[in-house]
């Protein structure tokens, strides 16, 4: 019976996403008769089926990979269309006051949320795959010393190795991240979905990143859905320094900086991880301004209670796909971009660099950020 909340909400989901687009699409243009009612209401329920079907065989105890995509591409598919259905009705509404009647004002919602779905999907899916476009932002840093002005912070985050092979991806992603001369390399959470044995030929060629002053690497909270310390262990294998709720201080034409990096939040429960900014900043020169790495932007209240002067997050994708942002609003403060908290913390928390689950990105662009650290 522990179970059956769960199952109920397993089940509201798809119903919700498959039952407006259904009446938007099917039921109202055919006014419930005729063979395209039939056959897409039929398509609709083969659908409805198969999302949570392919959902659990691809996240569940089986792990299937081919199940996940799936269930992935169709839950994100059907995101779109429920969307745009909501707006399509809204729209029929408008023309409803305009006088237009029935059956040609369904029709009308319906061919109109039809091509609008069609297209985001398609150009979601070619922008998620796409190689991220290189986002630069100049950032003032208060007590930055003049020898750290100008230093380059390349960050990448929320990869998501994962079912689909991008192994040519994560190749092309090292490129376009050493042609930015990074000085310091971040990769700040969510790096892969599934176990290293599974997904490792994915991720290293993460290994080949070139960074003079040093590559850090965070846990996101989905290192804690699969295996954490494998990938803690993996990260360090192939030259990434893991910042596990602790900090190395960074040295340059005479100055420093601290930079900083704590665990995800989800990894409270297993032993030994979890954050702690005041271990992670234990030692560390008050004088000194603070980087720090975290990967959900709501622990940046934290960190401005500590007075560091730079965090940097990922874990929203700035939505993925729209209007999916507004949701994001009511867990964190920030979906993307370079924001002030406090008495003058900054918090950059970047779009992400791969996605998760559906492969798709619509109003929400993939990021590889170059961060040029200023002195005031």
């Amino acid at each position: 019976m522990k179970y059956v909340p769960r199952l109920i909400l397993f089940l509201a989901i798809p119903t919700v996403l498959f039952l407006l687009p259904w009446w938007t699409l099917v039921g109202a243009p055919t006014e419930g008769a005729g063979p395209l009612f039939w056959v897409g209401s039929v398509l609709f329920l083969v659908g409805f089926v198969c999302l949570p079907a392919s959902m659990f065989l691809g996240h569940g105890p089986a792990q299937s990979d081919a199940a996940s995509v799936v269930g992935d591409t169709l839950l994100g598919v059907m995101w779109v269309v429920f969307s745009w259905s909501v707006i399509g009705n809204i729209v029929g509404l408008g023309l409803a006051v305009a006088g237009v009647d029935n059956p040609a004002r369904s029709r009308i919602v319906a061919i109109g949320v039809l091509a609008v779905a069609v297209a985001l999907t398609v150009w979601g899916m070619i922008e998620a795959r796409r190689v991220p476009r290189v986002r630069t932002r100049e950032v003032s840093i208060p007590k930055l010393g003049p020898g750290l002005d100008g230093l380059r912070l390349v960050v990448i985050t929320d990869t998501h190795f994962a079912a689909l092979n991008r192994l040519r991806w994560s190749e092309q992603v090292v490129d376009v991240v050493n042609a930015q001369r990074p000085d310091i390399a971040c990769h700040a959470g969510d790096l892969a979905d599934g176990s290293v044995a599974k997904r490792r030929s994915q991720v290293d060629p993460l290994g080949k990143v070139e960074a003079e002053l040093g590559k850090f690497y965070i846990t996101g909270n989905h290192e804690y859905f699969g295996d954490a310390p494998g990938w803690i262990e993996h990260m360090a294998s192939i030259g990434w320094q893991p910042l596990r709720n602790q900090h190395e201080t960074i040295s340059r034409g005479g100055d420093r900086l601290v930079m900083a990096g704590i665990d995800d939040p989800t990894g409270v429960g297993l032993d030994g991880h979890g954050p702690d900014l005041s271990a992670a900043l234990a030692g560390a020169d008050p004088q000194l301004p603070v980087v720090l790495l975290a990967h959900q932007p709501r622990q940046v209240v934290g960190a401005a209670a500590a007075g560091v002067a730079l965090q940097i997050s990922g874990h929203t994708h700035g939505g993925q796909i729209w209007p999916f942002h507004y949701l994001v609003r009511f867990e964190q403060p920030v979906v993307a971009g370079l924001s002030r908290h406090g008495n003058g913390t900054q918090l950059y928390t970047s779009r992400g660099t791969g996605f998760w689950g559906p492969q798709l990105r619509v109003f929400a662009p993939s990021e590889i950020t170059v961060l040029v650290l200023r002195s005031s």
